[in-house]
């Protein structure tokens, strides 16, 4: 073979072979792009899975901790009662215990009524004939009592005086106002009611059935105009609690579906509850907590800037919803909202990565914001500027470090991972994310808001959906009170029973503020 034909073969053996490596690179990077679709299918799939089976949130409530141990709580309790019968035969005393117990020693309330019983012996005669025996102690014990929900009839009587030596004078009371004139419920029961659907998550049909129990025969249309009535005389509460907040420098907003009833259709259709919460209670502020629930048909920022309106309020803390962003750009005296974004929020992406690929950025994401919040946990309750300079100590150096850490884990990935979104969605929002690092009354999220729709989507839950819109907006006004009514601490029932009968009784408009939640005696507190 000459020279040239060998050089022939050599260039040609080359060329092939940069075109299998062509290929090969080519197969590769497909494959490199097909397992990473694989693993964000595989991601979608397991977080699918987790919504319709899972826990809902990146960290368990200490009573979903709990849930697990009630059945070994309860087998315990079984074989402890064994116990103690079998050792009180051996000693001849059926019934008594061995041994005493530590649990829930805690000292009862003292406003709840004590009924006494005194147990005396068979005989107090001396065996050995004595006479009477002298009592020289006692043994004392308090135990907690339930008496079953029991409903009365509440029959009023208004006399008629009239005057026996002429015949123009007959005097009676005037008869009280109800929120049903002539009906059957009281306001006490309408409370119940109220507070058993959008603070219980109870619906009327099942509240129906309870009454039933009892031989109180009432349909789901009697108890939803009776809280369609109360919601009726609690305007004038709901309105002043927006009065409230629209005097806030500073709130938090958030939304969930509301399924509402499409007439015509057979179907529903989705709307959304919006909530606007104020709470100061972490940096040690004076005003009231108070969340307000508004119904809109969607989910457009132009509902949250409608439902702002006229509020006098700088700072927004929300999430990453871009809906919220069109509150940054409008014209108001005071100018646009300043929006704070949310760490819980960023930290639930992170943690979703880590449960299903193992990320090990994701793992040290979630470790940096847990140092975050492990020193908002030391400030919690300071006045600002404790929390401020905290925070400025010891938050700053780790907001300093993790951005360009963030930057630099981004460019070492996939840019279309899921991961990758995550990252981008913390860098686009870091100017919201650390402005909690300039002003101590800002939270770290917005859990308090959270917390307060929380019950919101358990009612809904339970009941599917409103009825119809107006059904909604009623839903939203009633929960608002009950909500803020548990932020107060105060009975929502007791609350909701005497505020209807004050405002009945003509309690005056111009002094509103005495009947706000946060006024009414603590749920702690007897009843006078």
């Amino acid at each position: 073979m000459t020279v040239a034909a060998l050089t022939e073969e050599n260039a040609a053996l080359k060329a092939l072979l940069a075109q299998t490596q062509a290929a090969l690179a080519e197969h590769q990077a497909a494959l490199a792009q097909s397992e990473e679709a694989r693993r964000r299918l595989e991601a979608i799939v397991g977080e699918l899975r987790r919504e319709k089976f899972g826990a809902k949130s990146e960290r368990l409530s200490p009573d979903q901790y709990n849930l697990p141990l009630e059945d070994v709580e309860i087998a315990q309790g079984v074989l402890d009662a064994a116990q103690e019968m079998a050792a009180a035969i051996i000693k001849g005393k059926a019934g008594g215990t061995t041994r005493p117990h530590n649990r829930n020693r805690g000292q009862l309330p003292a406003h709840l009524p004590r009924v006494e019983r005194i147990i005396e012996p068979d005989s107090t005669l001396c065996p050995c004939g004595c006479g009477e025996m002298t009592k020289i102690g006692e043994d004392v014990s308090e135990r907690l009592d339930i008496i079953p929900a029991q409903l009365r009839v509440l029959i009023t009587r208004r006399p008629k005086y009239a005057c026996r030596r002429c015949s123009g004078a007959v005097v009676q009371a005037h008869a009280p106002g109800h929120v049903v004139p002539g009906g059957l419920p009281t306001e006490a029961l309408i409370a119940q009611v109220v507070v058993a659907k959008f603070g219980d998550h109870l619906p009327f049909y099942r509240q129906a059935e309870i009454f039933a129990r009892q031989g109180i025969r009432l349909d789901r249309a009697s108890l939803g105009n009776w809280a369609g009535r109360a919601c009726f005389h609690l305007r004038p509460i709901a309105e002043h609690l927006r009065r409230h907040l629209a005097a806030a420098d500073r709130l938090f907003m958030d939304e969930t579906t509301a399924p509402v009833l499409d007439p015509g259709r057979g179907q529903t259709k989705k709307g959304f509850f919006w909530a606007i919460a104020s709470d100061d209670r972490g940096h040690g502020g004076t005003g009231p907590p108070i969340v307000l629930f508004r119904y809109a048909p969607g989910r457009s920022g132009a509902y949250a800037e409608d439902f702002l309106q006229g509020f006098r309020g700088r700072l927004l803390q929300c999430d990453g919803y871009d809906g919220y962003d069109r509150l940054t750009r409008i014209k108001r005296p005071q100018g646009p909202w300043t929006l704070v974004h949310c760490w819980s929020h960023l930290r639930r992406r992170f943690v979703k990565q880590m449960r299903n690929t193992k990320s090990p950025i994701a793992e040290a994401a979630v470790r940096q914001i847990a140092a975050l919040y492990a020193i908002e946990a030391t400030v919690r309750g300071l006045p600002p500027q404790d929390r401020l300079a905290a925070r400025r100590e010891h938050s700053a150096p780790i907001i300093a470090a993790l951005k360009p850490w963030l930057e630099k884990q981004l460019s070492l990935i996939s840019s279309g991972s899921t991961l990758a979104i995550d990252i981008r969605y913390a860098l686009s929002h870091w100017e919201g994310l650390t402005r909690f690092l300039d002003d101590g009354r800002l939270e770290l999220d917005t859990n308090p808001v959270e917390n307060a729709i929380r019950p919101v989507a358990l009612t809904r839950k339970n009941a599917l959906f409103a009825g119809h819109e107006v059904g909604a907006e009623n839903w939203a006004l009633l929960a608002s009170v009950v909500a803020t009514c548990k932020l107060s601490d105060v009975n929502p029932v007791a609350y909701i029973a005497e505020t209807l009968q004050a405002i009945l009784n003509g309690h005056p408009q111009n002094r509103i503020e005495d009947l706000m939640p946060w006024g009414f005696r603590k749920a702690s507190t007897p009843h006078p």
